[in-house]
């Protein structure tokens, strides 16, 4: 019997049909929406990261050229030859030269002089041939002159390197330094300007083919570390900087009135501090401990510190930071325990002893920041590349890093590092044309205060500071007898010749 429209028959069917036409097509329409929005979802993936391989190209760009397993590194050098590094005067530091067979030699001209601050470029790089690598290797000449060398079967010379370092203080240095192992940085405050950093024992990077398997099977040598930037010592009382500034923001309305009866020892509990050679300095107020350099009054304040405060302005003042410098450093370090006799640890680093350590570069940062009123500026050692025909390709200018202290406690900081000259452990620097400031250090590093490494940072004129000037001699005892010297042979040749010259051009 057939079914009838009432019994849900054929017209039931047919509708069912449609119906599930109509779902299937819009399960197909879902589909496909969904394919789409995926596909958006990974393309717009794709442009991303194309965006941001691009941007993080451009943004690196040197440092992945420089990376050793960069193989363009290896293409540019197969078609460029190094360009030439100089110092700010004119002088070249560095350069390829090239046989009749057009192989190549890089020549330091100045042997020994600049060894660790401009570097070598074969077993790896050193100091500003690191710094440079990336000008160095690559070129701007006219196409004009590459077609030319291309035709010839010439490599390019690469861009050349100027340095903002001053030939007659890197010699002055050095001489000053002579035969002590230690370092000596010069800047210049107002720009951050780098010029000079020596650091001895040194090497002549001509010939660092040559003793390169000597100087790394040695494993008592630091022939190769660079002491100005790399060199951890003790600050020993060049540390009361820090501590005297630490005071001062912990008594401003008081500190004038500080006074101490130094017997040239002081006690807290069992702990003793002593002065320099058991020295009794006698009645001491807040500027005369600091000119004298008084271990006993500067472990009493110390002893009256916060150590949290303390801690923060020493972290300010970038210690276990890293600094704002792009050649290679470590990291200065202070300590101050919570147990383990703390009242000790405290007295020991308001010294600079302990286990406090710095930089001669980091504290010449601190120096720098003092005689510029409290503004850091970053310090710099590249000033312009120019390519071989002429065209500045980029150049470099002075970058203010930031405030590390007001400028009332700059103020105060530069009376005190006067009265070191005027008064104190460095009297050696006054009547000489110029007015200096500084302080010293004597930084023992043994058992015995027979054993210490001599310091000196500072910088001249007093009143319109130009340079700054930190010295550490290695081993040789007080800051005043060796380091001070050694600042003043720096300042006489800068401000009696350097600057006199200037004047008259």
């Amino acid at each position: 019997m057939k079914k009838t429209q009432a019994d849900g028959g054929p017209r039931k069917n047919a509708s069912n049909k449609n119906s599930r036409k109509s779902a299937d097509r819009k399960k197909n329409a879902d589909n496909a929406l969904e394919i789409r929005l995926v596909s958006l979802l990974f393309f717009g993936l794709i442009i991303g990261m194309l965006v941001f391989l691009g941007k993080f190209t451009a943004e690196n760009e040197q440092e992945m050229i420089n990376n050793s397993y960069n193989s363009r590194q290896q293409i540019l050098l197969s078609r460029n030859y190094r360009g030439k590094i100089f110092a700010a005067g004119g002088e070249v530091l560095a350069e390829t030269v090239l046989d009749e067979k057009q192989n190549e030699k890089r020549s330091y001209p100045y042997g020994e002089l600049f060894s660790h601050i401009v570097g070598y470029s074969s077993q790896g790089r050193m100091g500003v041939e690191a710094l440079a690598n990336y000008y160095l290797i690559n070129t701007n000449i006219a196409l004009k002159s590459k077609i030319q060398n291309d035709v010839e079967g010439r490599k390019n010379p690469g861009d050349n390197v100027y340095t903002t370092l001053n030939v007659d203080l890197q010699r002055a240095a050095d001489q000053q330094l002579s035969l002590y192992r230690g370092a000596i940085v010069v800047t210049e405050v107002k720009t951050g300007k780098i010029l000079s950093m020596v650091s001895h024992p040194d090497f002549d990077p001509n010939e660092i083919s040559d003793i390169w398997e000597d100087l790394i099977n040695d494993k008592d040598s630091t022939v190769l570390l660079n002491r100005a930037t790399q060199g951890l010592y003790p600050p020993g009382s060049t540390f009361k900087i820090l501590t005297a500034l630490e005071y001062y923001r912990e008594n401003k309305e008081t500190y004038r009135n500080y006074s101490f009866q130094c017997g040239g020892v002081f006690t807290q509990g069992t702990s003793k501090i002593h002065c320099y050679h058991n020295a009794s300095h006698g009645r001491v107020d807040f500027v005369s401990s600091f000119a004298k350099s008084c271990n006993a009054s500067f472990a009493n304040m110390g002893s009256q510190l916060d150590r949290s405060d303390f801690s923060l302005t020493l972290q300010n003042m970038l210690f276990g930071q890293e600094l704002p410098l792009t050649l290679s450093h470590s990291k200065s370090a202070f300590y101050l325990p919570e147990y383990d006799d703390p009242e000790y640890e405290m007295m020991q680093t308001s010294i600079g002893q302990g286990k406090t350590q710095i930089t001669p570069i980091h504290l010449n940062m601190i120096t720098s920041a003092i005689a510029n009123d409290g503004i850091l500026m970053e310090p710099y050692v590249l000033d312009r590349v120019v390519s071989e025909d002429g065209q500045t390709v980029k150049k470099f200018y002075p970058t203010e890093y930031g405030r590390l202290l007001s400028e009332d406690e700059a103020q105060l900081l530069r009376e005190l590092m006067e009265a070191v000259v005027l008064k104190g452990n460095a009297q050696l620097l006054k009547g000489q044309g110029y007015v200096a400031a500084g302080k010293t250090g004597s930084a023992e590093y043994k058992d015995s205060s027979d054993d210490s490494h001599a310091w000196f940072t500072g910088y001249a004129p007093a009143d319109d500071p130009e340079i700054c000037v930190t010295v550490i001699v290695e081993s040789a005892g007080t800051g005043g007898d060796y380091a001070v010297p050694v600042a003043k042979g720096i300042f006489d040749v800068y401000f009696h010749q350097i600057a006199a010259g200037n004047a008259s051009e």
